[in-house]
């Protein structure tokens, strides 16, 4: 039960705005390292950069996709619950965020919610705990000063090619937040990657 009701913000207020602000600016300018210093301590195998985005992002408004290690976890679903109230679904094309502690365990990008034309707002945000490994690309798009070439733990197989379709769908589609160590990364529906 302690795992539960603990482990949120120290300062629920300072820590949330914090997060908020770290995600706001990784969105503004894709693929720089934001840094999200958080003391939220959420039960494993939530990260705590998960958790921290969680307690910022999500509340009881907010339906959440949990990949199958976070939803069969007892003590992560009522951490959720207790600490940001969102309701779970098992339909990731239904959710607003999906929490995602590795990149095996990612949905393909186009079973997520995609928005409408009228509503692209209604997508599927996914938060992707990092694996350690980096994958040297080039990044281009709105938020970015002609292109960017940097390194980013992206998920491999054919996820470049199922980014570029996303992008296709513009104005619909899902933006991704990688966190890793402390960190942020944002890749919005509008930017184009490719390797470098």
């Amino acid at each position: 039960m302690d795992a539960v009701i603990e482990g949120g913000f120290t300062d629920r207020v300072l820590g949330a705005q914090s997060v908020f602000r770290a995600t706001m600016d990784a969105l503004a300018r894709p693929g720089t390292v934001q840094s999200i210093a958080s003391d939220a301590a959420p039960p494993a195998p939530l990260t705590q950069e998960l958790g921290a985005l969680a307690l910022t992002l999500c509340d009881q408004d907010t339906l959440v996709w949990l990949d199958p290690v976070l939803a069969s976890s007892e003590a992560v679903t009522g951490w959720l619950a207790f600490h940001c109230g969102a309701p779970l679904t098992a339909d990731p094309s239904q959710a607003q965020f999906a929490l995602v502690t590795e990149a095996r365990h990612l949905p393909k990008l186009d079973v997520l919610g995609q928005g409408t034309d009228e509503y692209p707002d209604r997508s599927t945000t996914v938060v992707l705990a990092a694996a350690a490994g980096t994958q040297r690309v080039t990044l281009k798009g709105p938020g970015i000063k002609n292109r960017l070439d940097t390194e980013l733990p992206l998920p491999g197989g054919d996820f470049l090619a199922q980014w570029a379709d996303n992008r296709e769908r513009f104005p619909r589609g899902i933006d991704i937040l990688i966190v890793r160590d402390g960190a942020l990364v944002a890749l919005p529906r509008t930017t184009r990657i490719s390797e470098a």
